[in-house]
């Protein structure tokens, strides 16, 4: 793994809760992650849950209508004003086609085949208008649905994959489990609903404002006798109309006052449910090794059963909404036929003018009913819109962590002189505060070839990923040489997808070197039986063994020749002969690249030129050793402080 020292540019500005940031060249920069917001210590565990939920969704739309926003999309508000005009055009063909209706029925009644005629030539531009208008709105909605998905999806993959932040996720606790699939398909519902909502709710809106105004024009007043009194009721359809409006929107929500929490746990177990095949398919090897597909097979059935729990419940809420919205919308059109039929039948209302009625009657159950026909999608964009702000809030605490707010942070600089790496009083803790390294001052110089070693749980590896920057908790500092390259082979190499040729070249492009030179590479690493096969696509990472694995990782570090190598146990699928052939090659092939070794194997003293110890120990561990395996001039640059003012120790062998 590649990795460059990252360079500290231009100081960055603060502000709550979270704005457009300039820095002090007058470049923008990305504007620093929302503040915490704590739970009120008084509120019960279901209101301090359901705060939590309410500031998910404002945590979403804190970065979600950047997009909107200057460094959003270009198109961004032209679509949008172009979707709202043609909402409007929309309405205005549904208000023609309505009055349409008045007239040809009228001219039925009376018989009057000229006005039929004339009325039939008029329907079909009126039909063609309006269905160019609904083409054309479904392009904007679509384009804006689009462009605004693949501008947020950048936004999250630009920081999730920042500072190796995709790894840190594992390493700390919070609600961002799976990852992969909030980007892929939650963010995805998360950025098409509210583009659906929002064109849904502005043409039911003027819909519903229309042809109110149509109903009450033509309803008029409706004179009732009960019991010899005379009632009045002054428009009497827009009255009909708004109560059963409330009375099938009221019995939806009522009815579907679970859905979105029923919708959210369905998701999470479909979630849960891939995570745990994917997880087979990644382990093959080992389960298929060890014989474990029964004890696989029952976790699947597990997480699957949940995910038909799951459905079961969802679909009662679809079942329960369903026999509203079915109901509602057989009902809806023969209501204003039956109230304006006593006007009717007395003369005071034309044909034209109830089949006119029963048609803005209909919009407007249709506008009013838009909650009935879309709260299971409302419920659903909420569970999504969820899930992928806990991902966000994941990734605004590693980034606080960066900068370090409110968090002990591992500053990142440059060295002085010649010195090649140097670790100044450097700490390493988990993200909690728990120390795993304390007190460590390494200085190491262009050249050395240094083995950290130490019993197993010393805290290792981890020191490894401080110095990759892969670790972001902790206090002191690493610092590089200026313009120097960082080369990490880890224990287990990651193989990428495709050809061999790719996989030999991660992280560089495939292009960047000859086949003779990836070529060259193979041979020399002792993986000349797959030359033939650099161009050839296959599951590399299935059909290598590890000890492949691990040497075709040492083809790119021949390949990439860096100045700075970290070699976290990358032998450790070798025998003792071939790693010792393999760090000999290291030796003779980059002599003057600086090495910082991680190993437990005492043969590997042989190709280093030092060799500190790590002490497992309660407050964290501790620089114990520090000597030099192969003699050299000068005072030594490596000192613990605790070893401050003594005599260095005689050598002692690695645990």
């Amino acid at each position: 793994m590649a990795r460059h020292p990252a360079k500290k540019s231009a100081t960055r500005k603060k502000k709550s809760p979270i704005v457009e940031v300039v820095a002090e060249d007058g470049d923008h920069v990305d504007p620093p992650p929302p503040e915490v917001v704590e739970t009120d210590p008084e509120m019960t565990p279901e209101e301090a849950e359901e705060a939590r939920k309410d500031y998910l969704l404002t945590r979403f739309w804190i970065s979600a209508r950047g997009y909107w926003g200057k460094k959003g999309g270009r198109l961004a508000w032209v679509f949008s004003i172009g979707l709202l005009i043609l909402i409007v055009g929309n309405v205005a063909f549904q208000y023609g086609i309505n009055v349409w209706n008045r007239a040809i029925f009228d001219a039925i009644e009376k018989r009057d085949s000229a006005t039929v005629l004339y009325l039939t030539g008029i329907f079909f531009p009126l039909a063609v208008g309006s269905v160019l208008i609904g083409v054309a709105q479904v392009y904007a909605r679509m384009g804006i649905q689009r462009r605004w998905r693949a501008w947020l999806t950048s936004s999250v993959l630009t920081r999730w994959l920042a500072n190796g932040r995709y790894y840190q996720l594992n390493l700390v606790g919070g609600d961002h489990k799976n990852p992969e699939y909030r980007i892929a398909e939650d963010l995805r519902i998360a950025t098409d609903s509210p583009v659906d909502f929002a064109a849904g709710v502005t043409s039911a809106f003027l819909s519903a404002t229309t042809f109110i105004v149509v109903l009450w024009t033509i309803g008029g007043a409706l004179t009732v006798t009960i019991s010899g009194s005379t009632i009045t009721i002054p428009g009497f359809l827009v009255i009909a109309a708004v109560l059963y409006a409330a009375i099938a929107s009221g019995s939806i929500t009522f009815i579907g006052r679970s859905f979105v929490q029923v919708s959210e746990d369905k998701n999470q177990a479909e979630a849960e449910f891939r995570y745990t095949l994917t997880r087979v398919r990644e382990n093959g090897e080992s389960i298929a090794l060890l014989g474990g597909e029964e004890e696989e097979r029952d976790g699947i059935d597990k997480t699957f059963t949940n995910v038909l729990r799951q459905w079961s419940r969802l679909a009662g809420q679809h079942m329960r909404t369903t026999l509203v919205s079915q109901g509602s919308s057989l009902i809806a059109p023969v209501v204003p036929i039956l109230l304006c039929a006593p006007k009717f039948l007395d003369g005071s209302m034309t044909l034209g003018q109830v089949m006119q009625a029963a048609s803005a009657f209909t919009i407007v159950q249709t506008a009013f009913g838009w909650l009935v026909d879309n709260y299971p999608r409302l419920a659903d964009w909420n569970a999504c819109a969820r899930r992928i702000a806990s991902l966000m809030m994941s990734l605004d605490g590693l980034e606080r962590a960066e900068r370090g707010d409110g968090f002990g942070r591992i500053q990142r600089g440059e060295t002085k002189g010649k010195t090649m790496l140097s670790l100044n009083d450097l700490s390493v803790t988990l993200d909690d505060g728990t120390a795993v390294v304390d007190d460590t001052e390494v200085a190491i110089e262009p050249g050395e070839r240094l083995l950290v070693a130490g019993e197993s749980g010393s805290g290792k590896s981890t020191l490894v990923r401080a110095i990759a920057g892969l670790w972001p908790w902790g206090g002191g500092s690493v610092n590089f040489h200026p313009d120097r390259r960082l080369f990490m082979l880890p224990q287990k190499p990651y193989v990428p997808s495709g050809t061999l040729r790719r996989a030999v070249a991660y992280p560089g492009a495939a292009e960047d070197w000859t086949l003779d030179e990836i070529g060259e590479a193979l041979e020399k690493v002792g993986l000349k039986h797959l030359v033939e096969k650099i161009e050839e696509e296959a599951p590399w990472d299935q059909t290598l063994s590890g000890g492949e694995k691990q040497r075709l990782a040492f083809a790119r570090l021949f390949l990439h020749n860096p100045d700075i190598i970290v070699l976290d146990e990358a032998t450790s699928a070798l025998d003792e002969k071939s790693q010792d052939k393999m760090m000999a090659l290291v030796t003779k092939t980059l002599p003057k690249a600086t090495i910082v070794s991680v190993a437990h194997r005492i043969e590997l003293e042989a190709f280093h030129s030092r060799k500190i110890v790590l002490e497992k120990r309660k407050g964290g561990a501790k620089l114990v050793s520090d000597v030099d395996l192969i003699p050299r001039k000068g005072k030594r640059r490596l000192l613990g402080r605790f070893l401050s003012g003594r005599k260095p120790p005689a050598p002692k062998k690695a645990a």
